[in-house]
């Protein structure tokens, strides 16, 4: 049972500070996926100052957004956040930060991102706004649907994927788009379970769509998903659609695949035994296995891509 506790009163000193931290800084490390398109473009994109800072600029616009996001989920789950027994300690449920504050940064936020992100690029400012409104209908409702739930948390990557090949003006790959949209369920579904697991019985009264899962459940979602982003990465990498990655005298991007499985398999074990998972980016920054497995992996397609290109 959880101890009580006095909620704090605002002070408007500390108010940039808690902002800040209700922002999620942790969590902008996910806006990496913009890059994706960047990297595995058929021309040397990475290499093109301008292009460069185009994708940074998406990047930047992902984190202000995003963060608007967050300040609302915030907002929304304040009462039930003081009965979690990690989350009441975030600046809005603990008291720390005023609710008016963060109804006045979120419109800040978003009133400066998405005229920002129109003169950068419109395709880029429609999907920003898809997704706003995507976390809206989530925040409000959809989160308390079993399975949808997921897919939207998982949509959430795929438009930084996409806004990330948008901005660019690049054809878009199939694979990449297979690719990250498993990554993102396998996520989506890990983040669940430790829900499940780290609130056992009071989870429905935290999160409603929890009384619609079960740690069988999602084991078998798990499962499934696990094997499908392997053979769907296995795949892309026998059959790139760049005609400028090396195929011979073998797919040179078959070196990689060690990279991704261990990354996952790394992932499972955190899941799996160490109860991790409820924040894949916090998992991310933590764990050195992981991250040296995910720099090594960046390191090898980049010279595959870049060096050995044929």
């Amino acid at each position: 049972m959880q101890q009580p506790y006095k909620i704090a009163q605002p002070q408007l000193s500390k108010m940039p500070k808690y902002l800040f931290l209700t922002m999620r800084p942790k969590q902008w490390v996910k806006n990496i996926f913009v890059f994706a398109g960047l990297i595995f473009a058929n021309d040397m994109l990475l290499t093109n100052p301008q292009s460069l800072l185009r994708v940074l600029a998406t990047f930047g616009l992902w984190c202000l957004i995003a963060s608007s996001i967050y300040l609302i989920n915030d907002l929304v789950d304040i009462e039930k956040d003081r009965d979690h027994p990690k989350k009441r300690y975030r600046p809005l449920a603990s008291g720390h930060l005023a609710p008016s504050s963060a109804i006045i940064a979120t419109l800040i936020f978003l009133g400066i991102g998405l005229p920002l992100a129109w003169m950068l690029s419109r395709g880029v400012a429609i999907i920003l706004a898809v997704y706003v409104v995507m976390q809206l209908a989530y925040s409000f409702r959809l989160k308390h649907v079993v399975i949808l739930d997921v897919f939207i948390i998982a949509a959430g990557f795929v438009f930084r994927t996409v806004s990330g090949a948008v901005v660019l003006r690049i054809d878009i790959s199939p694979w990449l788009l297979i690719c990250t949209g498993l990554l993102s369920l396998f996520l989506a579904l890990a983040k669940r379970r430790h829900e499940l697991v780290l609130l056992e019985s009071g989870a429905g009264s935290h999160r409603r769509v929890l009384e619609e899962y079960s740690t069988e459940l999602l084991q078998e979602m798990i499962s499934l998903i696990t094997a499908s982003t392997l053979i769907a990465y296995i795949l892309y990498t026998l059959n790139p659609t760049n005609p400028h990655v090396p195929t011979s005298p073998f797919p040179l991007m078959l070196i990689t695949v060690p990279f991704v499985i261990y990354g996952i398999f790394r992932y499972l074990y955190l899941v799996y035994k160490k109860d991790e998972g409820g924040s894949p980016e916090e998992l991310l920054l933590k764990d050195l296995p992981m991250l040296a497995d995910i720099v090594l992996w960046g390191i090898t397609v980049v010279a595959i891509m870049y060096i050995f290109r044929q």
